[in-house]
């Protein structure tokens, strides 16, 4: 298993908005990121919190760019994700080194960043399923079908795209998008059945998929263990957090998105350990 550090260079993030805004600030928090054990710094300008209003291409690069290209410099061996979905934001991120293309919208928003794949043909490529879009995702999600089953169904529509236009099933990651277009049911329905999401039939063949989770401090575990009219707020989501995320690790989860890395680490050490990872 491996860790998605998260550094959010934005101001409006839902847990860590503004902290890592500031260029030699980001720097340090991905030195740090890296000391506690992240095998990949998952980089992103833009908050796409629910409720959240999209940022213009130019601001999202003089966000992102300059600290990707610092990153990489000072740690030329660590992994970089740019998580975006703009074109011209995740070219320029590829060209200053990134390797990993983590897009909320699976492509459905820049459908030439399929081209970009393409040109890097070893950049890996995270399709995340949300329904709606940041700024509306969280107002009245349904799926008459079942939570799981339209995931599914919407992770073999774009495999199939990514694999009509000549790009390697190896290549891909799928993220059922934890609080993206779901209630906490939905979400906890989402983790009861991980599974389901690893082996998919594409063109009448069962293939095996890597699965990212990322639920770090999200409001459901704020719902589930406060209420859902009262929540708990971001800074007391820590221990849920870890919880939820040692369960991911026994279910074999391949990636984990998380804002604290050491305490996960320290989790997939101990199972390791026990042999049960």
């Amino acid at each position: 298993m491996k860790i998605f550090g998260i550094l959010n260079i934005t101001i409006d993030s839902f847990y860590d908005g503004g902290k890592y805004f500031d260029f030699n600030n980001a720097v340090k928090q991905a030195e740090k990121l890296i000391k506690d054990g992240a095998d990949i710094i998952d980089i992103g300008g833009e908050s796409t919190r629910p409720g959240s209003e999209p940022i213009s291409v130019e601001e999202e690069l003089s966000r992102v760019i300059p600290v990707i290209k610092e990153v990489k410099k000072q740690f030329p061996n660590i992994q970089i994700s740019i998580d975006s979905y703009k074109y011209e934001v995740v070219r320029q991120a590829l060209d200053s080194g990134a390797e990993i293309v983590n897009d909320i919208y699976a492509l459905r928003y820049s459908p030439q960043i399929v081209n970009l794949l393409k040109t890097y043909p070893n950049t890996k490529i995270v399709l995340m399923h949300m329904q709606g879009t940041p700024k509306d995702m969280q107002l009245n999600p349904q799926y008459p079908n079942g939570v799981v089953n339209e995931i599914k169904n919407f992770f073999k529509e774009r495999i199939n795209f990514l694999v009509d236009n000549g790009i390697e099933v190896e290549r891909i990651i799928l993220d059922p998008g934890i609080g993206f277009g779901k209630t906490t049911q939905h979400n906890v329905e989402i983790l009861k059945n991980i599974k389901e999401f690893k082996c998919l039939s594409i063109n009448n063949n069962n293939m095996n998929f890597p699965i990212l989770i990322g639920l770090s401090m999200k409001s459901f575990i704020g719902r589930i263990l406060g209420s859902e009219e009262n929540p708990l707020p971001p800074q007391e989501r820590y221990e849920g957090t870890i919880i939820l995320n040692t369960y991911c690790i026994l279910q074999k989860v391949d990636y984990l998105r998380v804002h604290e890395v050491k305490p996960v680490r320290q989790a997939l050490k101990l199972l390791e350990r026990l042999n049960e990872v």
